[in-house]
């Protein structure tokens, strides 16, 4: 019986290896980043400003997030996302933003790669 459990729990780890080496993303067919998009919180609010730098095992930009009118506000951060080499560039994700003046943080489902000196966003 515990050879049964042993073997199926082998023939389990082989089947998610496969299945995750086919999931991979083809990151070079993600869309070019622009410097200004949608937030990936909604709401209207968009990016602008966002060109990020690699800086060893991070990716770091200062960007504005503007608030839709007619109550137009901007607000300016930073954040600074896991550098990650993979697929002969970089993935930069688990994003970590602040505001400038300290008064809010969060975190971002926004993930990017560059390889070559272009940056992709994820679709």
């Amino acid at each position: 019986m515990a050879m049964r459990r042993m073997m199926a729990a082998a023939a389990a780890l082989v089947v998610l290896t496969v299945s995750g080496a086919h999931a991979q993303e083809n990151f070079d067919s993600w869309p070019p980043l622009q410097s200004t998009f949608e937030s990936t919180g909604g709401n209207g609010i968009v990016i602008k400003g966002y060109d990020p730098v690699i800086l060893r095992d991070k990716c770091v930009t200062t960007f504005m997030a503007v608030t839709p009118a007619p109550d137009v506000n901007v607000y300016y951060n930073m954040i600074e996302f896991e550098a990650t080499p993979v697929q002969g560039g970089t993935l930069c994700s688990n994003g970590k933003w602040r505001a400038m003046d300290g008064s809010a943080t969060g975190t971002t489902p926004f993930r990017m790669f560059v390889k070559d000196g272009s940056f992709r966003r994820a679709p």
